[in-house]
């Protein structure tokens, strides 16, 4: 059996590129919400992302990551037709969307490749999933074709108002609420600070809210330390007690 071979690399913006590899085992078992350790070479640095779609029939993972170092770099170095050297998986605690009958999934950035395979597992049981993505600008959008098709209702918010509305994410949010939109649950995944924001609106109308803290993991495995966090006043760790949690209840200020 073939193991981590790249079969398709592409370019979704400038900085951030999607790979599908062959990964019969992880696409059997993964879930939205869990993440895959990789590794590009054997000297790499291990690092973890969020499984950003599977197709068990085809056994495939696909990964979705931002250039920011020199790991992802070499990682971004591979062409189709070339295997990473390790991919282990799936980690981490999967998306519990058993019974929400109607949602909100809010990504921003790079976040959005962990929304999406929430938002298509929410759609596909039948969920009423409200999607609201946002982006500093027009450039730097990914998935949106993905997010229209695989959403109830989508909304495209953006920094500069190349995309869609101008505004922030939370913007759009306190709009459906205000509307009359009543949410079961929340479901939030982007950076810290937007996060943080999304919780403080939804925790105002009294929203049940889920944020994943996937942004802070380093090794993936609790052992180095850099994912503690405090949610309830008592210490976690976002790669082996998440990376999901109650948003309402997470110190965003500690973790960022």
């Amino acid at each position: 059996m073939t193991l981590n071979r790249i079969l398709t690399k592409k370019e979704l913006n400038p900085t951030v590129t999607l790979m599908e590899i062959e990964a019969p085992l992880i696409a059997k078992k993964a879930e939205p919400g869990q993440f895959i350790i990789v590794r590009s070479h054997s000297d790499a640095e291990r690092i973890p992302l969020t499984i950003a779609d599977y197709d068990r029939s085809t056994g495939t993972v696909t990964i979705i990551f931002q250039i920011v170092g020199a790991a992802t770099m070499r990682l971004n170095m591979l062409g189709e037709g070339k295997y990473v050297e390790s991919f282990a998986g799936p980690l981490g605690k999967a998306t519990n969307t058993e019974g929400i009958k109607k949602a909100a999934v809010v990504g921003g950035g790079v976040g959005c490749a962990i929304a999406y395979p929430v938002t298509k597992k929410l759609f596909e049981q039948g969920t009423e999933v409200h999607a609201i993505a946002g982006f500093r600008s027009k450039d730097l959008v990914i998935l949106e074709n993905e997010f229209r098709s695989h959403s109830t209702a989508f909304y495209a918010m953006s920094d500069d108002g190349s995309w869609g509305e101008k505004g922030l994410v939370t913007d759009a949010l306190r709009k459906l609420i205000e509307s009359g939109q009543q949410f079961d649950e929340v479901i939030t995944i982007g950076p810290l600070i937007m996060m943080k924001f999304v919780c403080a609106l939804t925790k105002e109308y009294g929203i049940r809210t889920i944020a994943s803290m996937n942004p802070i993991m380093i090794d993936g495995t609790g052992m180095c330390g850099c994912c503690r966090l405090t949610v309830g006043g008592t210490t976690k760790f976002a790669c082996v007690d998440g990376p999901e949690f109650d948003g309402h209840e997470i110190d965003f200020d500690e973790a960022m």
